[in-house]
């Protein structure tokens, strides 16, 4: 094994020797790599194909104590430090240049306790990790909306998923988390220890520590009533007028998200995606007046496993290695106004896995006071996302420049809170605005737990 020389955040370098470089793995559980190390180009691999960063050292976790040793050594230098959970995040914060990455990918266990209707689970587990286990209990918490997203991302930054209108967004779901704290010190976060710590954590995004396991509240979950009822791309203004109008008083069990799409053929299409959490035969009934106001061209709508109705955005728009880049924010109102910009903006999307998504957000998620949690967006609202994905390198300019030309035509209709799990890197400038009113609590709280911030790799609040 090489030695290296790893990146300070202070611009300088720390030089670790191959004894060193031997020591250190003698302290870990887990492999410790170089770049030319089997598994090295994995480990610095994130889902966004456009990320391309080469860190000096990456940590393969295979429990507390190694992360624990990586923190300390981190902390000691002042080393660029990314954590790396599911890699998800389309910005690429997970990865990193000449830096170390605590990669947690295996430690991805899963404890489903029946009785307490509870989960814990590791901070390297994605949503297909938890699923699996909880759902041989007919069990299940508020994921994301694709399988191969990290929990650990997720739930820091809040976590919109299909179930959020009647269970609360993740971090709603959030009971205790244990964490790794800048100084290498092992705490737990929950309503009777550091309760200051668990507020953060739900939705603060990963500014305090390296959290190691989450423990989640369950709830009964079924088969649901779900799928895409899609239309011609020629009816986009008239499917989103309707899907407006349809959003604007929704019982809690029921979701409806709305994109802009191609369909597997790559013909430009619209389409409602819908779940329906209940009885099948309400759900047939809740689901009609989408079906009457329109014949769709392709009814994909009927009684589904949770966790096809989570997948169904996996094959086409979530693929690892895919190139990515993002706008996204949240709007009040879908007001006629807006509705023709997006139509208009979207039949210059070429790119086949590219789509413009709205999420809704509605019932429980909005009823928790904007203050009770550190993610701060209450309000019934639609999560509004450019996402922008293709597959040849040299068309990166052309999609990041078309994205951010779709962003700034539309940006006047958004709140200023914006969702940190979809902010890119680019968005310096909308972090602090995105935490809302609680943002001066959360600088308390990063001084208390990281006053030096060594977990600066993300939406990230500054101490100073």
């Amino acid at each position: 094994m090489a030695a290296v020389s790893v990146l300070t955040n202070g611009g300088g370098s720390l030089d670790v020797s191959e004894e060193q470089i031997a020591e250190l793995q003698r302290v870990l559980r887990g492999d410790l790599l170089v770049d030319g190390d089997a598994g090295y180009e994995e480990g610095r691999s994130v889902w966004n194909g456009m990320i391309d960063k080469r860190p000096a050292l990456i940590a393969m976790c295979e429990g507390t104590s190694d992360v624990v040793a990586m923190v300390k050594l981190a902390s000691a230098h002042d080393l660029v430090l990314s954590v790396r959970g599911g890699g998800h995040n389309a910005s690429g914060i997970a990865t990193n240049d000449g830096g170390l990455i605590i990669n947690l990918t295996r430690m991805n266990g899963v404890h489903v306790d029946t009785a307490n209707r509870t989960a814990r689970a590791e901070g390297g587990c994605v949503w297909s990790d938890v699923d699996k286990e909880t759902l041989l209990h007919g069990l299940a918490t508020t994921g994301g909306t694709v399988t191969n997203t990290g929990i650990a991302g997720l739930t820091l930054g809040g976590g919109l998923g299909w179930a959020m209108a009647e269970h609360g967004i993740t971090a709603d779901n959030l009971l205790s988390a244990d964490l790794v704290t800048a100084t290498g010190e092992v705490v737990t976060a929950s309503e009777s220890q550091n309760q200051d710590l668990l507020w953060g954590l739900r939705g603060g995004g990963g500014n305090f520590g390296v959290v190691t396991s989450f423990e989640y509240r369950l709830h009964e979950q079924g088969n649901v009533y779900g799928g895409l009822l899609l239309y011609p791309r020629a009816m986009a203004r008239e499917v989103m007028k309707f899907y407006a109008e349809f959003t604007s008083d929704l019982p809690d069990n029921l979701t409806v998200f709305c994109g802009l799409l191609s369909s597997p053929e790559g013909d430009p299409m619209i389409a409602l995606i819908i779940g329906y959490f209940g009885d099948i035969a309400d759900g047939e009934v809740a689901v009609k007046p989408m079906r009457d106001f329109a014949e769709p061209a392709a009814d994909m709508v009927g009684e589904i496993p949770y966790t096809v109705l989570q997948s169904f955005f996996d094959e086409n728009a979530a693929p690892h290695g895919t190139r990515r880049y993002w706008k996204s924010g949240y709007i009040p109102e879908l007001t006629d106004e807006f509705i023709d910009i997006v139509v208009e903006k979207a039949e210059s999307m070429t790119a086949p896995k590219s789509a413009v998504v709205l999420f809704h957000m509605h019932g429980e998620a909005t009823r928790v006071a904007a203050d009770a949690t550190a993610f701060s967006m209450r309000d019934n609202v639609y999560d509004f996302d450019v996402i922008s994905q293709w597959d040849d390198a040299s068309e990166d300019d052309h999609w990041r420049d078309w994205t951010r030309d779709y962003w700034e035509s539309v940006e006047k209709f958004a709140a200023e809170i914006s969702y940190i799990n979809h902010l890119m890197t680019d968005d310096v400038e909308r972090v602090r605005p995105s935490f809302g009113p609680n943002y001066g609590r959360l600088v308390e709280l990063k001084r208390t737990w990281d006053p030096n911030n060594l977990f600066r790799l993300n939406p990230n609040i500054n101490p100073a």
